[in-house]
């Protein structure tokens, strides 16, 4: 536990924001939580777009490569145009843009490497999750690859701010009230502990910290098993951790994302903290796999998603 109380001691550092776009409502209503963690942190706030070359292979089958190529510099043309106007709208905080074409984990990437990104802000597009993140099936590999933290603000989650007419962003003030954290005890997990121990100690929020066993286990017959998780999940708190308040330890029963959610619902959380591992097998490999759980979490959730890549 020694690297985990360096780091809930030393917290958190976000110098650059990366708000990766689509221009769809999905990720304009992502936009102000980009603009709160931005203006709180001091960030300098990085939005991007890439055009991916799979829209002009179905739109353009026949036709010649400079007819192909005009069309890639309107298309080109006209998210910079989309871009100075987010830029415009967003002086509150100081930003940079992007617009990139091809493919589009492969520029986004660049960008987050370029940037320096500390943490990658999208949005979704509907209730099913995988299919509807962002730009489709690029989603699953931001999820995997994406070295930094993503947040992801879901489909469920209420529009706060308007984002109607020329009228300016404002700068969402971000207020985490109860910030639960959902481990399995992977490593994955772990680094994210420290994460959302610094978020809760920079916002003095509440922490939760819960554990989802899927079988079972009769407390009358067996305490033990439930006494060790719930003292397991307590001993991650260093002492020297700075938290604002006593941590909550909490054990459920049953599956994972739905028990997160549930659990989320009941504590009226305004930040979900997961972590997930590293990209090795196919994406659909297990139903049960963190990244599974992932998804149908951000999917369900009623506030942000913060996802920590072990």
């Amino acid at each position: 536990m020694k690297l985990l109380e360096q780091q809930a001691v030393a917290g958190i550092s976000i110098k650059n924001v990366l708000f990766a776009t689509d221009f769809s409502e999905a990720s304009t209503a992502a936009l102000p939580y980009a603009l709160a963690v931005a203006g709180r942190y001091g960030s300098t706030l990085h939005m991007a777009h890439v055009v991916p070359d799979t829209n002009f292979v179905m739109m353009t089958g026949g036709i010649d490569p400079i007819s192909i190529g005009t069309i890639y510099d309107r298309a080109h043309t006209n998210a910079q145009e989309l871009m100075q106007r987010l830029e415009q709208r967003t002086q509150q905080v100081p930003a940079r843009t992007y617009v990139a074409h091809g493919p589009v984990w492969d520029m986004l990437s660049g960008i987050v490497s370029d940037s320096q990104a500390d943490l990658l802000v999208i949005g979704t597009h509907g209730r099913t999750g995988v299919q509807k993140l962002l730009m489709g099936s690029v989603a699953e590999e931001i999820f995997r690859q994406a070295r930094c933290p993503v947040l992801t603000v879901g489909p469920n989650l209420a529009r706060c701010y308007s984002t109607e007419g020329e009228a300016d962003f404002p700068c969402a003030k971000l207020e985490l009230k109860r910030v639960l954290y959902a481990t399995d005890f992977a490593t994955s997990s772990l680094i994210a502990a420290s994460i959302a121990m610094s978020f809760a100690r920079e916002f003095q929020a509440h922490l939760v910290m819960l554990h989802v066993m899927r079988e079972y286990i009769d407390l009358h017959k067996k305490p033990g098993p439930i006494e060790k998780t719930l003292r397991r999940l307590e001993e991650m708190i260093p002492e020297t951790s700075g938290l604002w308040f006593e941590p909550e330890a909490v054990v459920k029963f049953g599956d994972p994302s739905y028990e997160i959610l549930d659990v989320a619902r009941e504590q009226k959380a305004d930040l979900i903290v997961l972590g997930v591992r590293p990209a090795k097998d196919h994406p659909s490999a297990s139903a049960h796999s963190p990244w599974a759980t992932a998804h149908q979490v951000i999917a369900g959730a009623r506030c942000p998603v913060l996802t920590v890549r072990g």
